[in-house]
């Protein structure tokens, strides 16, 4: 692989980075209702863990409530129980058909926990961004150690890699403050 194909790879590594950290910040709450808070729910299907968006219908009918319908009027009951247990603090009830979750609004104090959630995702993201960088850095120093590259095209390849890096960590923390502005707007 040449030093072109490298500084490619990382920057597609570094854009999985980005989205991967949008998809993750989505199922953090916010003030309103959304379906995507549902994402990482497994709800027991037949002895198999399953991700609920598989077993059931979700909606949004206005900005305070959830709604989940399951195909199988059996998995009320386990749907219930998955969104019950799960750590994002919500309080199912349902009707036989159909599992209605009110989403009440954030309090101060919880607001600010999931700010310093955002924070922490955050953080593991630069790091992960900063392990790329770290890969990318010592295959180029292999090249030049195995001579398949000058010490110029070294130089120039780090500092390509090095401003990848930087322009990637600056998406990631504008990811991380749309997010908590979004959190600690009342």
């Amino acid at each position: 692989m040449t030093a072109k194909e490298e500084i490619v790879q990382i920057k597609r590594r570094m854009e999985k980075a980005v989205e991967d950290l949008r998809k993750e910040l989505s199922t953090i709450r916010t003030g309103r209702a959304s379906i995507s808070i549902l994402d990482n729910i497994m709800v027991d299907y037949y002895g198999t863990p399953t991700p609920i968006n598989q077993v059931a219908q979700l909606g949004t009918p206005d900005g305070t409530l959830i709604t989940v319908q399951p195909y199988d009027a059996s998995l009320v009951g386990p749907v219930e129980k998955a969104i019950r247990t799960s750590d994002l603090g919500l309080n199912p009830s349902n009707d036989g058909r159909i599992v209605r979750i009110p989403v009440p609004p954030l309090t101060e104090d919880r607001r600010k926990t999931l700010a310093k959630h955002v924070h922490k995702v955050l953080e593991d993201h630069r790091t992960a961004v900063r392990n790329i960088r770290r890969d990318g850095n010592e295959f180029m120093k292999k090249q030049l150690k195995e001579k398949l590259i000058s010490e110029d095209d070294e130089k120039k390849s780090l500092d390509e890699v090095q401003k990848l890096t930087d322009e990637f960590i600056h998406k990631l923390e504008a990811v991380a403050t749309a997010k908590e502005q979004e959190i600690l707007k009342v």
